[in-house]
């Protein structure tokens, strides 16, 4: 073909123009697209490119008692974080503050590790940074690529060791808590409860974070910080008031034995609010902002006296002689005993079943009691013939109805279960078929064997003897009066008598040391055997016995005695009720010349036939 011919160059020219408005138009089309159509996208994505999201820290809620007083507040804090635009640029300025701030290889794998899930975020390097540090930082801006330091709130505890366990702490979100449920919307690095109150209403306390934009360069570093968007302030987390009285609170723990482990309960038994809970030791929760150090973890983790658990929640101890009124119960409700009732054989100092001897607490006897009796001067020998006439099977089946083997459902997290048999085949799984007797009949009817009670559990039985109607409230911290499924199914008059052999006790039996003149107390005094040591004691009281507003449940390892915790609780009761002894000093226990353990069983020499775990 002959391409000089005026007829091929025109059909060259049309060809080409097609070509050129072709290209043309897919330009237009390509342009209008990123123009119009998609401009805000990529306007979105230059502006991130260029704009860095700070979060800014929700404060959480304060945490108040009953009457408007601060248990948990926030101060303004210091945090530090860097924007890197690598891992290796991240890895050299950690290795520039490194030493100011105490990071160490593990840290520093921790933070390189956050900063690959999140590139593009701030990754945090430390909380609650000192201000001197700050201010160290601030003289080395120049030379640390990325570096952000920003205020933020602080959790703070005010009255530290003496409330610890009720409140909780906070720390850092894991990455594990991320992937939860619980913690849908969180972020890495947010500060959420991690115990107590922190921890049990952490959604309603924590919050809404909001955000800042900083401008950054090409290779990831701030260049301005201040108007180059929008702030999202954040949202406060909710105010929660809770039934605790914190001046009862640390008069609790100023009186409760300097050294000693233990728990004290004390609340409202009508309503079933906590008006305080202390356990013994315990801890500084403002150790744990900012993150805990590790040797510090460690040495609280595995300390020998297990100061993070809550003992009032957590621990469960043999609960000795108040579970006698549990006896006193079943045989009023199933009319196998009046409050006049005496037993067979009178005390003499013990009681022979077959080839054991099973002791009273007091050697030389009590003789012959009536129920009343029995409770006021806390006869073992009345108890355990009390125990054989119940019988064995029904003891463990009646006792389930007043909740000795579950939670009470207490606002705190963690609660123990308490632990008493549900059957006679729990004995068959543990020890065989054979190899055991009803003796262990005899052993449960006094608190001791099988059985172990957490001091809220022990308190929210005695709620119910307190009550006129036989039932309590749960115990709560936060909210209204739940009501309990649990009933003694006394009628009042059987509970009054109750009530009444309970005054005895503070008036003229195991508790007369600790009686108060102005006061008409109510309760129960305990001495839980302990294979580990001294006997644990146990003192349960309320007051004023014809109309309770209070009730105390204590528990003091190695007391040797109830008799000698009994004092402290009745001062607390006089504290709330009168206001009376309100020095705070701390309670040193005395233990009365009268007063001794409980039973201690005695194996006779020749015993031949299996009688089963006594102990």
């Amino acid at each position: 073909m002959n391409w000089s011919h005026p007829h091929a160059l025109a059909r060259r020219a049309r060809a080409t123009h097609v070509i050129v408005w072709l290209a043309t138009g897919v330009l237009l089309v390509a342009f209008f697209r990123v123009q119009v159509l998609s401009s805000s996208r990529y306007a979105l994505q230059s502006e991130q490119n260029r704009l860095r999201a700070l979060p800014l820290p929700a404060p959480r809620g304060l945490i108040l008692d009953r009457n408007g007083a601060v248990l948990a507040e926030n101060v303004p804090g210091y945090s530090v974080a860097l924007l890197a635009a690598s891992a290796e640029s991240l890895s050299a300025s950690l290795g520039r503050i490194g030493a100011l701030l105490g990071i160490d290889s593990v840290d520093q794998a921790i933070i390189l590790r956050r900063y690959r899930r999140d590139p593009y975020d701030p990754v945090t390097i430390r909380r609650d940074v000192p201000f001197e540090t700050v201010a160290a930082l601030e003289e080395r801006r120049v030379t640390i690529r990325g570096l952000v330091i920003q205020t933020e709130p602080k959790r703070q505890y005010p009255h530290g060791e003496s409330i610890a366990h009720v409140l909780g702490y906070v720390a850092e979100i894991t990455e594990e808590e991320l992937a939860s449920e619980r913690f849908a919307g969180a972020r890495l690095g947010m500060q959420v409860g991690r115990d107590g109150l922190e921890r049990q209403y952490d959604d309603r306390l924590r919050g809404q974070d909001g955000v800042r934009f900083i401008e950054v360069d090409a290779l990831g570093r701030p260049v301005r910080d201040r108007g180059v968007a929008p702030t999202l302030e954040p949202e406060r987390g909710e105010t929660i008031r809770t039934t605790l009285d914190l001046e009862l609170q640390r008069y609790v723990a100023g009186a409760f034995p300097v050294g000693q482990r233990g728990a004290v309960v004390v609340l409202n038994p009508r309503t079933g609010a906590i008006l305080a809970l202390y356990s013994s030791p315990a801890y500084d929760p403002n150790l744990f902002v900012g993150g805990v150090e590790p040797r510090l973890w460690n040495r609280l983790r595995t300390a020998q006296d297990h100061p993070l658990i809550n003992r009032a929640i957590q621990a469960a101890y043999p609960p000795a002689s108040p579970w006698k009124l549990v006896l006193a119960t079943i045989a009023l409700r199933r009319g196998l005993a009046t409050m006049e009732t005496r037993m067979t054989i009178p005390c003499r100092g013990g009681l022979q079943y077959y080839s054991r001897f099973f002791r009273c607490w007091k050697l030389d006897g009590h003789g012959a009691l009536t129920l009343a009796e029995a409770i006021t001067h806390s006869c073992d020998v009345y108890f355990y013939q009390l125990g054989r006439l119940i019988g064995l099977p029904e003891l463990l089946r009646e006792a389930g109805a007043f909740g000795v083997r579950e939670r009470v459902g207490i606002d705190l997290p963690n609660e123990r279960k308490s632990f008493f048999p549900s059957s006679t085949e729990y004995f068959n799984r543990r020890y065989g078929p054979r190899g055991w007797t009803n003796a262990v009949t005899l052993n449960l009817a006094i608190g001791q064997g099988e059985n172990s009670q957490t001091p809220i559990n022990v308190a929210q039985f005695f709620a119910m003897l307190a009550n006129p109607d036989g039932t309590a409230p749960i115990p709560h911290l936060v909210g209204d009066p739940k009501p309990s499924e649990r009933r003694l199914g006394l009628s009042r008059s059987q509970l009054a008598q109750l009530r009444t052999a309970l005054v005895s006790v503070v008036e003229e039996g195991t508790a007369t040391a600790s009686r108060i003149a102005t006061l008409n107390i109510a309760g129960k005094t305990g001495s839980a055997q302990n294979p580990h040591g001294e006997d644990h004691g146990w003192f349960v009281a309320f007051a004023p016995a014809d109309n309770p507003r209070v009730l105390v449940a204590a528990i003091v390892e190695f007391a040797e005695h109830g008799s000698a915790v009994a004092p402290m609780v009745t001062r607390i009761i006089a504290r709330h009720l009168l206001g009376a002894d309100a020095s705070g000093e701390p309670l040193r226990l005395l233990v009365p010349q009268d007063s001794a353990p409980e039973p201690v069983l005695i194996l006779p020499v020749d015993t031949e036939r299996p009688l089963g775990p006594l102990r």
